[in-house]
């Protein structure tokens, strides 16, 4: 078995595929993914709701999220793997005088760049979105090129990409430490063997503070759980129903198959590696969600799951080397966005790797932003 190679990728969710990919088809190297579950994507990117959106409130965020949005438009052109990008949109409900004014900057912002975002009153988001009680809603948000994909179908195109360009792809293999020399990475140690190469590139997700502590580097991302609920088949969610986000009681909801996805971040969870479900985590999402949607009343739970939110103090990514050790590249912190953010931000990190022209600025991502200075919050998370 090969031991030597130009990069090693830890983390085989869609950030650490999508990077492995750019990287390839820029004909960086030898590249292997090492993924420490059975299946790539199994992780994190497998518990994705899968909303794709630009609405955010920072450019950097939304540039990215313009390059995702271009990228996952045109997946089976770049990758020659199809991948289905249901563009229904994304509606933001704001139903309290205290939201109006940020989420109306932040559209201002977004428009500034490109976006061809609508202000909606209540008799727009009934037609667009027929379910949602509007009798509270003052204005709403809304972005037609957002949408919805599968995190599992968008990872498997890219890893099948991947494998026709060569790249190497190891599961089941955790990485349990980093050798470095002289100030530089030298590889890492796993159950499968001891890799080496001058280039480690951290997209392990929720687990990426953990990866950087075998480097005895600080990366400030944590885990905290998120749950969802699935409803069975109703009829009343039409095919057109896009992303909706109730800003005030933090719900957002979309059609999944026949019935509807749901979920909440419950402010009180602590940071943890904690997949499990919590009962009452999910009685308040029902709460919420039919409040917003009362003839969910007649709908049935299908099925729940927790997953991890990879989260850094400000809700932006990080991206970029440290600078501390050479050879060391962080690509993780998506606080949520993960899933939508890949494509955009595994290409940048491709270019910024191999000394390219980088397709969006990215010192707002840089790694050793938290040393000293305020940082500016994304104020548009759910």
């Amino acid at each position: 078995m090969k031991t030597t190679y130009d990069a090693i990728i830890i983390g085989g969710g869609i950030v650490g595929m999508a990077t492995a990919f750019n990287l390839a088809k820029m004909n960086f190297g030898n590249i292997v993914v090492l993924e420490k579950e059975m299946f790539v994507g199994a992780g994190a990117t497998s518990k994705a709701a899968g909303g794709i959106r630009a609405q955010f409130s920072s450019q950097v965020n939304i540039e990215v999220s313009m390059k995702s949005i271009e990228i996952f438009e045109n997946f089976e052109a770049i990758t020659g793997e199809p991948a289905l990008f249901d563009q229904v949109g994304y509606m933001f409900v704001l139903t309290e005088e205290s939201t109006l004014d940020p989420y109306l900057k932040a559209a201002e912002l977004q428009k500034s760049l490109g976006m061809d975002v609508q202000i909606l009153g209540p008799e727009d988001v009934k037609k667009i979105a027929p379910p949602v009680r509007v009798n509270d809603v003052i204005k709403a948000t809304y972005h037609a090129r957002d949408g919805l994909g599968d995190p599992h179908e968008f990872t498997q195109g890219y890893f099948r990409a991947c494998r026709k360009m060569n790249v190497e792809v190891l599961t089941e293999c955790p990485v349990t430490g980093i050798t470095a020399a002289g100030g530089k990475v030298t590889g890492v140690t796993t159950p499968q063997g001891d890799f080496s190469a001058p280039l480690i590139i951290n997209a392990a997700g929720p687990q990426a503070g953990l990866i950087g502590k075998m480097a005895e580097i600080d990366i400030p991302v944590q885990p905290f759980r998120r749950q969802i609920v699935t409803t069975g088949e109703v009829d009343f969610i039409p095919a057109t129903m896009p992303m909706v986000v109730d800003v005030s009681s933090g719900l957002y909801c979309h059609k999944e198959s026949k019935g509807l996805l749901m979920g909440w971040a419950d402010p009180d969870v602590k940071a943890a590696f904690d997949e499990s479900q919590d009962p009452d985590y999910n009685d308040n999402i029902l709460m919420k969600a039919l409040d917003r949607i009362p003839q969910l009343e007649t709908a049935e739970v299908a099925n729940s799951w927790a997953g991890l939110y990879e989260t850094t103090p400000d809700h932006h990514a990080i991206i970029g080397f440290d600078d501390k050790i050479a050879g060391f590249f962080t690509i993780a912190g998506f606080s949520g966005h993960g899933f939508m953010h890949a494509p955009g931000a595994g290409l940048v990190a491709a270019e910024m790797i191999t000394g390219r022209d980088l397709s969006i600025d990215l010192d707002r991502l840089a790694p050793n932003r938290f040393v000293g200075g305020a940082i500016e919050d994304e104020i548009n998370v759910i």
